[in-house]
């Protein structure tokens, strides 16, 4: 360790370039969104803290150094630097940083600010969740993966050696501050993966998503542009409507999934992330899994062969992969057998019976897994490049 247009907006509310999104519950906090607003930092952590532990991507110091400035006059700054990507989200880093926050007298009135990617927001988060049973987090994400995905929602873990995020805490943030500026030095692959998270909230919840997608010239899904803000917006308020009202994944009414519909192409993706040492990026393995699961879906006779096929041509629209040709099915198989969602040796898969349909699948049979696979490898022509997980 190193020193819109119409669809599902109930509730934000617009100052000029700011968007702040509520996210309610027993814990409730804002998500801000807009361009160079890490002023507002200060406001999001709230009274009364003293000392901020602020943990940062280690290869982002320049990019950090002026939102610690920022943040002197307030507060005493403990300035931590993680390693890059997954490599950070170990136990050995988690007591590091505990070890550091004993040295320098944290107490429960202290917090802890994450400022990076969604390796950085789960660690940190896990570091505030578990000092002193819990204390104040503002995340701050840095690549476009983490401000749809990891910063909200409350989850925060580590890996082991099983498996990806098998350790961990709920536990919500005070805020968390999505600067869109910060996207504009995120390298294009990146911020290519980050929209696998954002086309997987338009099949879960949201097809004007896919729709937006679908319009759009990739080439113009950059930083600063309209149509990427409104597609972090909504992929955010996908999240916020899932949290709220199912923030510890128990489970929704009337049969849907709840919570678990996030983890769509999640049960693959995470096997793949494991099985290439984290050298795929997140969004990639996502996209991945979710024409995994598409095909799984079709094969149980629940899933239009157009709307696999949409999956397809949407992901591969924005430069995502959709086929895989690394580890063989029956290592990932094991690995799958593992994941949070499966119960007691019955696997479980959230599928849809159409866009915005979404529902578990338990206990497929052998024969649909490996032949959804098959399906799979024969893309192989589009498979992920590797790069920092998020």
């Amino acid at each position: 360790m190193t020193d819109p247009t119409d669809g599902p907006t109930p509730d934000p509310t617009r100052s000029s370039d700011l968007t702040v999104l509520h996210v309610g519950g027993a814990s409730p906090y804002d998500v801000v969104v807009g361009h160079r607003v890490t002023d507002r930092l200060h406001d999001l952590l709230g009274p009364g803290v003293q000392r901020v532990a602020f943990l940062y991507a280690g290869a982002l110091g320049e990019l950090a150094q002026p939102v610690v400035d920022a943040l002197r006059p307030h507060h005493d700054v403990l300035a931590l630097g993680l390693p890059e990507g997954e490599a950070a989200k170990t136990a050995g880093v988690l007591v590091d940083v505990w070890e550091a926050l004993g040295a320098a007298g944290f107490t429960r009135s202290d917090a802890v600010v994450t400022f990076g990617g969604g390796a950085t927001t789960d660690l940190g988060g896990f570091v505030a969740a578990s000092w002193l049973r819990g204390v104040r987090v503002v995340h701050v994400p840095t690549t476009l993966l983490a401000m749809v995905d990891a910063a909200v929602g409350g989850k925060t873990g580590i890996n082991t050696a099983a498996g990806k995020n098998l350790v961990g805490a709920f536990h919500e943030p005070a805020g968390v501050l999505c600067d869109l500026a910060l996207l504009e030095g995120l390298p294009r692959e990146e911020l290519v993966a980050g929209l696998g998270e954002v086309v997987k909230c338009g099949f879960v919840a949201d097809p004007v998503i896919l729709d937006l997608v679908e319009a759009t010239d990739p080439a113009d899904l950059v930083a600063g542009s309209p149509v990427l803000r409104e597609l972090v917006e909504r992929a955010i308020r996908v999240k916020v409507d899932v949290v709220v009202a199912d923030l510890r994944e128990t489970g929704g009414a009337d049969g849907h999934p709840g919570r678990e519909v996030l983890n769509y192409g999640h049960t693959l993706g995470h096997a793949i992330e494991r099985a290439e040492g984290y050298a795929i990026r997140h969004g990639e393995a996502v996209a991945i899994g979710c024409v995994f699961v598409a095909e799984l879906a079709h094969r149980a006779g629940s899933l239009p062969a157009a709307v696999v096929e949409r999956h397809r041509s949407v992901l591969a629209r924005v430069g995502l992969p959709t086929g895989y040709a690394g580890a063989a099915y029956d290592d990932l198989l094991a690995t799958m057998r593992v994941d949070k969602k499966t119960r007691g040796d019955q696997l479980r898969f959230v599928v849809l019976d159409d866009v915005a349909r979404p529902r578990v699948l338990a206990g497929p049979s052998d024969a649909d897994l490996r032949a959804a696979f098959a399906a799979i490898t024969t893309d192989a022509g589009s498979t992920a490049t590797t790069g920092e997980g998020a």
